[in-house]
């Protein structure tokens, strides 16, 4: 199959995006593992990735049906749009990586998309009901984590309560099965976003005439995501890990379930969520239902904040990305 170099270009700033989601949100699935002490590093990051790259291979293209289909349309937006989309959406990354911030990969990717869709061919480009849809399912993902998080610790204390002190190493033990499953989800769910929007490059490339995934796409997209996940985001690891509070075993246990229960069902109905966000509010939601006063409640204002802002910010880095190369009668 011969593609286009302005196709080749998305394609390959689609596996950037993928690597650098791969290497921040991997924080948020290993921060609790790492911070309890229930696994090595590496270990943790490993079994990560090797569970990720399985996610998209067993679980469908649900969601890539949602990001290629429901966000801007086909027979509207360029090559080019898409291009300048995924480098807003990676600088941004890129930024609130560097400094640690947990913010939503999945959010700069929906801002960098709009911000190109709009600049370049106007709000027609954009399908507003399916838009609607993704933006409800990634604000309230995080709300249903919290709450989730909460009731599930609740739950867990009352089935421990005349257990001995050695339920700590079930507690621990159990987080291979439930860190297997959260780092599964996250493939399910963020691997597509890949998946979707180089499939729908190549449908507005002319190698595709409808929404039919080819395996190699499926492969390159899990693969990159899988290797930033093994490098792992150190920055970010910190702050889920120890800046909200002291994670025992049993908080990292209650917060991954919780977050591998939310990603696992918004994926089964094709809905795009965010992991960085979903893991946060659970292990809020594990802490508060411990205690109110135990959770750093600072700490999950600057990400709220961050959430906040990172669609009209990546936006906006699309948009001038788009614009600059416009301007410079760029053509990619």
């Amino acid at each position: 199959m011969l593609i286009s170099f302005s196709l080749a270009l998305v394609i390959i700033f689609a596996l950037t995006y993928a690597f650098v989601n791969g290497m921040r949100d991997s924080s948020s699935i290993v921060a609790t593992m790492i911070s309890s002490r229930a696994f090595h590093a590496q270990t943790a990051l490993g079994l990560t990735a090797a569970a990720e790259f399985l996610g998209p291979l067993f679980f469908g293209v649900t969601v890539a049906k949602t990001i290629a289909s429901n966000i801007v349309a086909a027979d509207v937006i360029s090559l080019e749009a898409l291009t300048a989309g995924l480098v807003g959406a990676i600088i941004w990354n890129l930024i609130t990586w560097y400094f640690g911030i947990p913010s939503s990969s999945s959010h700069a990717l929906i801002g960098g998309l709009i911000g190109a869709a709009v600049i370049s061919s106007g709000w027609e480009a954009v399908r507003l009901s399916g838009l609607v849809t993704v933006l409800l399912a990634l604000f309230i993902s995080p709300l249903v984590g919290f709450i989730v998080g909460f009731i599930l610790l609740k739950a867990v204390y009352v089935l421990s309560q005349s257990a001995t002190p050695h339920i700590n190493n079930f507690f621990k033990q159990s987080q291979i099965f439930t860190a297997v499953a959260l780092a599964f989800s996250h493939g399910t769910n963020d691997a597509q976003k890949t998946i979707g929007i180089i499939t729908l490059s190549l449908i507005i490339g002319g190698q595709l005439t409808d929404f039919n995934v080819p395996l190699w796409v499926v492969l390159i997209s899990a693969g990159a995501m899988a290797a930033g996940t093994a490098l792992g985001g150190w920055r970010l690891i910190r702050t889920l890990g120890g800046k909200f509070y002291k994670i025992r075993p049993v908080h990292g246990f209650a917060s991954q379930l919780t977050s591998g229960i939310v990603i696992l069902c918004a994926s089964a109905v094709g809905l795009p969520v965010s992991t960085t966000q979903v893991v946060s509010s659970a292990i809020i939601g594990v802490g508060a239902s411990e205690r109110f006063g135990k959770v750093r409640w600072g700490v999950a204002g600057d990400i709220l904040t961050a959430w906040v802002i990172t669609i009209p910010v990546s936006a906006l880095f699309s948009a001038g990305i788009y614009s600059l190369l416009r301007f410079m009668n760029v053509s990619v």
